[in-house]
């Protein structure tokens, strides 16, 4: 007869072995493929496809760059130089005037009044220093008869004088009423172009307003002013000296549209100790009044223009802890990696002073795959076609 003891352990085991191969079977089914490993790419094999380009000959001009300010030539705060009343206005805001052009008046009544006056005053004096001179003549004829005594003569002399003098002296105040009567003609200084009216019609007006009523810029011809590094002015200076002409190029902020030329006018006397630069100054035609007064932009000042220089586009030149090198592509279709110098630069063309000949032929892109020795394949697309994604995707399409 079984021990009943025993049945419950028994039972406990089976379950036990029975759980843990559901748990394996559950495993099994939910394994599933093992996970295929990526592929992986070794070097590029094959020719690589690049672009080439060849070493040319041509003229290059050496630029110094600068941030430059457009200024007037000549600014003017049209002010009144007599108080009264503004009566006209007449300019428009952002008119062109000439020198000369009469802009707007203030009553003219109080100082004609006070020209009249002082005409009076001058008139009465006048006839006051006639009838002196008048009776000086006589007193001379009667003292040389001996009528009369010196000391009465003498008297009549200084008389003379002293109306003299007050004559001089009304005559300057006519001219001065005369004066101040023009300077109701506000008229404009300079030529150039209006600002904003900042004083309106019926206004009073003082010679000591802060205010003016209009400001005058000159902007033809107009002046650009830029600073230079130190450094960079050894080869300025060597041809103002010697009375050469300096052509200045003003381009926009992204140096995409060239705004004017004109050439330099003038430096200043000494270094910023404070930055190490010195200014400069430009002037320009500015017919087409491209450039405006406080307008920032880009100053090409153009030092030498090298004649016959080895030119080579500056996406083939490249840079690494070697230096500046290039590929130069050889008649076997292999790359050689070479060393050069540039001597300078202006974004788009490089100028070689060493390493490379004209009619070699470079590498212009597809430069990230090759290494001295590589085997390329020349292929003829628009700049930039080498660098998209789709590229080879085309090639391959289209063989």
């Amino acid at each position: 007869m079984p021990d009943s003891r025993s049945t419950p352990r028994f039972s406990r085991r089976w379950l036990i072995v029975l759980a843990v191969l559901i748990v394996l079977l559950a495993w099994w089914l939910m394994r599933g493929e093992p996970e295929k490993k990526a592929p992986e790419f070794g070097p590029w094999q094959g020719p690589v496809p690049v672009r080439l380009t060849e070493v040319e000959r041509g003229d290059f001009p050496i630029e110094l760059k600068a941030l430059g300010t457009v200024t007037a030539l000549n600014t003017v705060n049209v002010r009144s130089r007599v108080d009264g009343e503004l009566v006209k206005v007449l300019f428009e805001e952002g008119q062109r005037v000439k020198a000369g052009e009469l802009l707007a008046q203030i009553d003219p009544r109080p100082y004609q009044v006070a020209l009249q006056q002082a005409e009076g005053v001058l008139a009465q004096n006048m006839a006051q220093l006639k009838n002196a001179e008048i009776d000086l003549d006589r007193y001379q004829g009667l003292y040389a008869e001996d009528s009369i005594a010196k000391q009465t003569l003498d008297t009549q002399q200084a008389l003379v004088g002293q109306y003299r003098g007050t004559v001089k002296s009304n005559q300057a105040a006519v001219a001065e009423a005369r004066l101040n009567l023009g300077f109701t003609e506000i008229r404009a200084p300079i030529a150039g172009r209006l600002g904003l009216r900042q004083v309106d019609l019926g206004n009073l007006v003082s010679s000591a307003d802060t205010t003016p009523l209009v400001v005058i810029t000159q902007v033809e011809p107009i002046a650009v002013s830029f600073t230079l590094p130190e450094k960079d002015l050894p080869p300025v200076l060597s041809r103002v000296r010697d009375e050469q002409r300096l052509m200045v190029q003003a381009w926009d902020r992204g140096e995409q549209q060239l705004l004017a030329e004109g050439e330099l006018h003038s430096l200043d006397n000494q270094i910023d100790v404070a930055t190490g630069t010195v200014k400069l100054k430009a002037r320009f035609a500015n017919t087409g009044e491209r450039l405006f007064p406080n307008q920032f932009v880009n100053v090409r000042l153009r030092v030498e223009t090298r004649e016959q220089a080895i030119l080579v586009p500056s996406a083939a030149v490249q840079f690494g802890a070697r230096g500046t090198f290039v590929f130069v592509v050889g008649d076997d279709g292999k790359v050689k990696l070479r060393d050069i110098k540039v001597a300078a630069s202006d974004g788009a063309i490089s100028l070689i002073e060493s390493g490379v000949e004209v009619g070699e032929r470079l590498v212009l892109e597809g430069t990230d795959k090759l290494k001295d020795g590589s085997e390329v394949q020349v292929i003829d697309t628009p700049p930039g076609e080498l660098a998209r994604p789709d590229a080879k995707a085309e090639q391959k399409q289209d063989a």
